[in-house]
């Protein structure tokens, strides 16, 4: 089979690339590299500089050639390329006539994520409600204002109605998707490449991992999350240790992971995301999202190894103090965590599904 994705999010389709190939499919992968995280790919379409916009435009103009002849088209989100949301009918056109399928994947930031969010609120809680109650902070305002009644928020909704599937990655995106299109969703986890070193042994200080984008850190609740991570530490002094990476490349991010027992991630979230996921495959205990709805999901009876929190200082606090009472469980949720990646995310697992889901397609 012939596979072309497009775009990139936290590695999810350089991973997904990796197992496909290995299940002997041919794939190449469009992106930017998600901008500074420079994630692999095969034709790099940075945009870059003055005129950026103008000369990503005439760039991919010159590529449409190797656009074109593959069984399936996956974008990572209907903003595959970083150009107008206008001009991007144009190029959603031609890779829907002159390839086999397109599927859409609901990934991260779109128009049916912040919409049902605010209208339907299928979400106790998530990056743009409590309750009932609209988010009002500057970020969370800032993507409601980017994605509703917008050119990019209309392009969304053109291309979900249009493509052949929509794949999402999380419980939350999944949650968001399927009332509105339900013969279309399907769900698949994350992918992520298992590692099979045992976990770094606890040594009685408990080191805490936490990376910071400063553009989306009271959006992803990164503000609060620090916040809580240096009260413990100034109330534990010698038993906490706090890590911080801001804005890193990938290579540089995941090394730093390496010698950390746990990482704060993502304090609005139902389930551990892509970063979460890369520090549990390395043995580290996800302090953020793990609701119910997501072991449900995941038809995960036994594993509970996620650190579940809500999104308050004080609940982070709280999980923090409940762990350093009880080093016991640590080294277990670290062994769990592992098994939990292995179980519900390895890549080739991963893949497999992504295949069936192709092949169906295909047949129809």
């Amino acid at each position: 089979m012939r596979i072309l994705l497009l775009g990139e999010y936290s590695n999810v389709h350089a991973t997904l690339a990796k197992g496909l190939r290995r299940l002997g499919h041919r794939v190449t992968v469009v992106s930017n590299g998600d901008f500074w995280k420079d994630y692999p790919r095969d034709i790099d379409v940075s945009r870059h500089g003055t005129f950026g916009g103008l000369r990503l435009y005439l760039r991919l103009l010159s590529l449409l050639p190797r656009l074109r002849g593959y069984d399936i088209v996956q974008l990572i989100n209907p903003m595959f390329f970083e150009i107008k949301a206008e001009r991007l009918y144009f190029f959603y056109h031609y890779l829907r006539r002159n390839n086999r399928r397109v599927v859409l994947g609901g990934f991260g930031m779109d128009y049916y994520w912040v919409h049902e969010c605010i209208t339907r609120f299928p979400l106790r809680y998530s990056d743009f409600n409590f309750g009932t109650e609209i988010r009002q902070d500057r970020e969370a305002q800032k993507y409601i204002r980017d994605w509703i009644a917008t050119p990019k928020g209309d392009l969304c909704q053109y291309i979900a109605n249009d493509c052949d599937k929509i794949i999402t990655g999380l419980y939350e995106y999944w949650a968001c998707y399927k009332p509105v299109f339900p013969d279309k969703t399907a769900y698949c986890p994350f992918p992520i490449v298992p590692r099979d070193n045992p976990p770094r042994p606890f040594d009685g200080t408990l080191r805490l991992f936490l990376g910071i984008n400063r553009e989306r850190s009271a959006y992803k609740g990164t503000d609060i999350m620090l916040k809580a991570a240096q009260r413990i530490a100034a109330e534990y002094p010698g038993k906490v240790d706090l890590k911080l990476a801001e804005s890193l490349p990938f290579a540089a991010y995941t090394q730093c992971m390496d010698h950390a027992d746990a990482i704060l991630d993502q304090l609005y979230s139902y389930t551990p995301a892509m970063n979460a996921l890369e520090a549990m495959a390395r043995g580290l205990i996800c302090i953020g999202g793990g609701e119910e709805e997501h072991y449900a999901l995941l038809q995960e009876e036994t594993l509970r190894p996620i650190v579940n929190v809500r999104p308050s200082e004080a609940d982070v606090c709280r999980a923090l103090r409940r762990l350093l009472a009880r080093p016991e469980r640590i080294d277990v949720l670290k062994r769990e965590s592992m098994l939990y990646v292995r179980r519900h995310h390895d890549y080739l697992k991963v893949a497999r599904r992504y295949i069936e889901i192709y092949e169906a397609l295909l047949r129809h």
